[in-house]
Parts: C-alpha cells; structure tokens; sequence
C-alpha cells in the first residue's frame, strides 16, 4: 500500500497516539476462507497473521508506544523494526479511514 509523500507524514502516529477501530469498523472471523478480516462499512480487508496481531492490541487505550513495546517483546523483535512495519500498517489503514486516532 503505497501513499503520496505528502499524505503519509501527516497521518503518522506519534508515541503517545492511542488508535482505535471508529464505529463500524471490525475485526470479524471469516468462517468461509479462516482467518480474520477487517470490516469497514461497504469494505473488507482480509488480515494475515501479522495484521491480526497488530489489530488485536488496538484498544483505544494502548499508545503506539505501547503497541510496539508489546509486540516486540511477544515476537522477540527489535523496536525500531517493529515501530516502522506497524506505524506503515497502522498509517495504511487510517488513510482508507479503517483507523481512528486519539492524541
């Protein structure tokens, strides 16, 4: 998922951001193929095991910082590779509106 240059600084995270799934966007099992999809109004996307992972410390109440300190430490990764690959996710999602952000 590419973005223009100009959008994606703007819709970076910061370590104190909390994201969040807005209403009508959910993480749902799908039963016909397995595995997870995320559910937008009139949109889908279906999740791998890392999106999944990601998605599923989106509370609304964990920083990013706290988000990256998690998984890095459930996957025995470094932070700073951590931090890059979810803050292109996370960034991904909130520029097709699938994720919300609270300073």
């Amino acid at each position: 998922m590419t973005l223009a240059p100009a959008l994606a600084p703007a819709l970076e995270l910061a370590p104190g951001d909390r994201p969040y799934l807005p209403r009508g966007v959910r993480v749902v099992d799908d039963r016909v193929r397995g595995g997870k999809v995320l559910l937008g109004p009139e949109k889908a996307v279906a999740l791998d095991a890392i999106g999944d992972a990601i998605l599923s410390r989106v509370d609304g109440k964990a920083s990013f910082a706290e988000i990256i300190a998690d998984l890095a430490a459930a996957y025995a990764a470094p932070e700073a590779q951590i931090a890059g690959d979810v803050q292109r996710f996370l960034v991904g999602l909130r520029a097709r509106m699938f994720l919300a952000v609270q300073a």
